[in-house]
């Protein structure tokens, strides 16, 4: 008896993600065992009757969870144990599930429902979300969901998905709760009391006027604390947030962040009122935003699957790989140069790695600064020489100071105080190449509309291995040879 409550008590312990994953091992493990009955005896009966309490178990277990758990343990599951996870999902969760995936695992799920599964996940889900799905749904799909809305809500999707992805337009939400400036506060509680719930983080209501324009908000906490009988123009706000459909989404993550929104207004440019941005789809987009650019400074796509077949993880990757290749093959050619040199002093060969390595570093430190610098929205034409100064002094000390110590430890080493005077002025040299080219390659793939990340760290580590061997042998070649 201790020892099932022990068990109980282990179980009850993990994560919901090593709960699923030592179910999925005990359906498979029973699925085996029948596999290897030659015939339908008394035993594989009974071992199919265990099967289906384990697949019993797991729908149950399955069912307490958020859609957003689901979603994380089906990004953790190789292909087949996802989609047998993936099926036993009820369909009221299933459009849920689907937006928090991630886009390679959203795919993977898509590719295995049929288009009648696909239009009833969308039943459940406000516009503003189908939305943020349909780019991944089929057309055939997109057409008998717009069949399947009322008017409104069809106009509201349509709205919607004519927005930009990376605009406020594509993270606006539309259920919104407007008011009048004329009414008491004792209007508005009971208006209030006639929902069955309020939209999801609403921390102000939008005080219209007759032809939808914004002309303030009233929060909730004043109306709350305020005397019923008062107007709502007497006590709500006029100083508010407006965002504008056509922004940059990341302007509106910045103003979250910035003023501490719980929720902004989104209006057009009479100061119509669109609809509102939450800060719970705010904090998605930076997350994806955050996941692609670190994907992007490998020269990784974000549409990868973790356990995508190994053809398409060829395909997905490759690209950077032969861009690898080439530059590998440019820095083996400058070393090929100073050939004769490394061949009359051996000690070159063993200190051209620490000239490379060391620039390669230095150059991805600056280029997470200046990427993170462009998302927070703080690098301006105007600025970008003063930070290119900034970061080549920086260099400059910091070749300087390594470039001693390495000098130093050289000498030690070799015993030529020539020798070490090169190995301190290459430091110097690479990292200020560094420096340069860390500002530089993402603010020119910024100015060609790229992203900056977008292989940001392969392009400066290539250059750096490059440019430090040529510098390093260079300066060997000319004081020591």
């Amino acid at each position: 008896m201790t020892e099932t409550n022990q068990t109980d008590s282990d179980e009850d312990s993990l994560t919901p993600q090593s709960h699923v994953s030592n179910l999925l091992r005990r359906y498979r493990l029973v699925e085996g065992l029948v596999h290897l009955q030659k015939d339908s005896s008394d035993e594989t009966l009974a071992n199919s009757f265990v099967q289906q309490q384990n697949l019993a178990e797991l729908q149950d277990y399955l069912n307490q969870l958020h859609p957003a758990d689901i979603a994380h343990i089906l990004e953790a599951l190789p292909l087949a144990d996802r989609l047998l996870v993936w099926s036993m999902v009820k369909t009221e969760n299933d459009g849920e599930v689907l937006l928090e995936a991630s886009d390679a695992v959203r795919e993977t799920l898509i590719t295995d429902m049929h288009s009648h599964e696909l239009v009833a996940a969308t039943e459940f889900l406000n516009t503003d979300e189908i939305a943020d799905l349909a780019p991944d749904l089929p057309q055939e799909v997109i057409d008998d969901v717009f069949r399947s809305l009322p008017m409104e809500e069809r106009e509201q999707l349509r709205s919607a998905m004519s927005y930009p992805e990376d605009s406020v337009g594509a993270l606006m939400d539309f259920d919104v709760i407007t008011i009048r400036e004329d009414v008491r506060l004792e209007v508005v509680s009971r208006y209030l009391r006639r929902f069955e719930e309020l939209p999801d983080h609403t921390d102000q209501l939008f005080v219209v006027d007759r032809e939808e324009r914004l002309q303030g908000v009233l929060l909730i906490s004043r109306l709350l604390v305020s005397d019923p009988e008062t107007l709502v123009a007497e006590v709500m706000t006029n100083e508010i947030i407006k965002l504008c459909p056509d922004d940059v989404a990341q302007q509106a993550a910045n103003s979250f962040d910035r003023y501490d929104l719980v929720s902004a207004s989104v209006v057009d440019e009479t100061g119509k009122l669109l609809g509102r941005v939450t800060v719970d789809t705010v904090i998605d987009f930076i997350r994806d935003k955050a996941e692609s650019e670190a994907l992007n400074l490998a020269g990784l796509s974000e549409e990868e699957d973790l356990f995508a077949p190994v053809l398409q993880s060829v395909k997905n990757r490759w690209v950077w790989l032969a861009i690898n290749l080439v530059t590998a093959f440019i820095a083996s050619r400058v070393i090929g140069i100073f050939e004769g040199s490394i061949e009359k002093l051996v000690a070159l060969a063993a200190l051209m790695p620490i000239i490379a390595g060391i620039g390669g570093n230095s150059g991805n430190q600056t280029i997470t600064m200046i990427v993170r610098a462009m998302a927070l929205d703080q690098i301006h034409m105007r600025s970008a020489w003063k930070l290119l100064a900034k970061e080549v002094g920086v260099s400059v000390i910091n070749g300087i100071l390594w470039g001693t110590v390495v000098g130093i430890f050289t000498f030690a080493i070799y015993q030529d105080p020539e020798l070490g005077l090169v190995m301190m002025l290459a430091m110097l040299l690479n990292l200020v190449l560094a420096a340069l080219l860390g500002v530089l390659i993402p603010l020119t793939l910024r100015k060609f509309g790229r992203d900056p990340a977008l292989g940001s760290s392969v392009m400066i580590t290539a250059v750096t291995d490059s440019g430090g061997f040529f510098i390093f042998l260079s300066l060997a070649t000319f004081f020591l040879l």
